[in-house]
């Protein structure tokens, strides 16, 4: 049996025994705090926590290592043209210089923009870790019940619990794309250098897109021929209700976003967090 890259697995753990609406409500809460503010305090501290809600749920960075390659990839490539373009953005942000080196010209790296971009660094690789988590211990089927539950339309219910479903194909079918083109001469491995890797990168999505819209083809045609949408309402058979647990983590999560948003409006007066004052 061909095994998915990254799919759901059934775990006997706190987070696995979740509902799916749970999950999503903490997910969007937990994003929520990181997006609305720039304090690196704050994001370091849930980005430890979600590593350690990674571990709570025995997700294996093995499991998410290509992933997080290419995270890095986008965020170092990132930097890179942020510094290019405006180079003293972080200091129009905090309002003070304090320079580290000089690249010739108008091309000086200063503490300011060193620490925007870490922050920004931080703000990425703190969210990642929770979407992998909705992702992998999320069941499709009860998550799409659970919507249904809390009555949220089942056609939104399915075409959500569709997505979850095709995020392990799509995964596979990045894979057997690059392994092709990685077989026809183009080097992805570690040897090549960042830019002829992210120009190698690229010449998978265009397959992979082809690839994309055939399968939704064919999921739409088997749907219609079922009859999906004809009735107003359905029977499932995964329903998982709420529980005390679900609302212990729901009011975590919230207490979260609420201390995230009290730093920035009673603490920092301002969606940035400035130690150079």
């Amino acid at each position: 049996m061909k095994l998915k890259t990254f799919s759901y697995a059934q775990l006997d753990t706190f987070i696995h025994r979740l509902s799916g609406v749970t999950k999503l409500i903490c997910f969007l809460l937990m994003t929520s705090a990181v997006m609305f503010t720039y304090d690196i305090r704050v994001i370091i501290g849930i980005m430890v926590f979600s590593y350690i809600l990674m571990r709570i749920a025995r997700i294996r960075f093995s499991q998410v290592r290509l992933m997080f390659v290419y995270v890095f990839i986008f965020l170092i490539a990132n930097f890179i043209l942020t510094f290019l373009f405006n180079p003293r953005y972080g200091t129009e942000i905090y309002g003070t210089e304090h320079d580290l080196f000089t690249f010739g010209g108008r091309y000086i790296l200063t503490q300011e923009q060193l620490f925007y971009q870490i922050t920004k660094f931080s703000k990425y690789l703190s969210v990642i870790p929770l979407g992998i988590i909705f992702i992998l211990t999320t069941n499709p089927s009860e998550f799409a019940s659970s919507l249904n539950g809390i009555g949220i339309s089942y056609k939104v219910g399915m075409s959500l619990s569709l997505t979850l479903r095709y995020f392990p194909d799509v995964a596979d079918d990045f894979q057997a794309i690059r392994l092709a083109q990685e077989a026809r001469g183009l080097d992805m491995s570690k040897k090549a250098s960042v830019s002829s890797r992210l120009k190698n990168t690229s010449a998978i999505l265009a397959p992979l897109l082809f690839t994309t819209m055939d399968r939704v083809d064919l999921i739409s045609n088997a749907m219609d021929l079922r009859g999906f949408g004809k009735s107003k309402t359905r029977t499932w058979y995964a329903r998982r209700p709420l529980c005390k647990a679900d609302y212990v983590s729901i009011a975590v999560c919230a207490l979260v976003l609420a201390i995230s948003l009290y730093i920035r409006f009673a603490v920092n007066h301002s969606f940035y967090y400035n130690p150079f004052i």
